[in-house]
């Protein structure tokens, strides 16, 4: 059984395009450069075939992992969040109390992450600890050299 895979409304729409525009355009692209290389003639010692098949075969590979992603997708719609708690498809502002600095997450699914925009996803060290959460609570996190970091969750909503 696949495992169900979180997402917010955008992320899933982008994964829909990219589905779409590999399906639409990149298949039309390698095949006519298959074509184009069995033109060439022997296909058995040409390196334009075997590259163009590779390339074939990593895009429907991208191709099948995207259907599954849609397939096993549960989508955060607007209208089922609720600003009361961290969740995904929120964006959590925290004040580090080591620092003394004011952090913004934004929980995402785990295939929309982005660390340089603070995209972290639900099943991050951070997220999971923010998960359910409410503006006041003190989350402890462990982060991987061994450390723990305190924060305060000061406000959460929607961007």
């Amino acid at each position: 059984m696949a495992e169900e895979l979180i997402l917010t409304r955008e992320g899933y729409t982008k994964i829909e395009q990219e589905h779409e525009y590999l399906v639409s355009v990149r298949r039309k692209e390698v095949a006519e450069r298959i074509k184009e290389a069995i033109s060439y003639g022997d296909i058995s010692e040409n390196s334009e075939f075997d590259s163009a098949k590779n390339e074939q075969a990593e895009l429907e590979e991208r191709i099948l992992k995207l259907e599954n992603m849609m397939r096993n997708a549960t989508v955060i719609e607007d209208d089922d969040i609720n600003l009361e708690v961290a969740n995904v498809g929120l964006t959590i502002k925290v004040k580090d109390l080591d620092f003394d600095e004011d952090i913004e997450f934004s929980i995402v699914g785990s295939s929309e992450i982005d660390p340089s925009k603070n995209l972290i996803s639900n099943e991050s060290p951070i997220g999971k600890e923010l998960m359910g959460k409410r503006v006041g609570d003190i989350i402890e996190v462990t982060v991987p050299d061994g450390s723990v970091i305190k924060f305060e969750v000061l406000e959460i909503y929607k961007k």
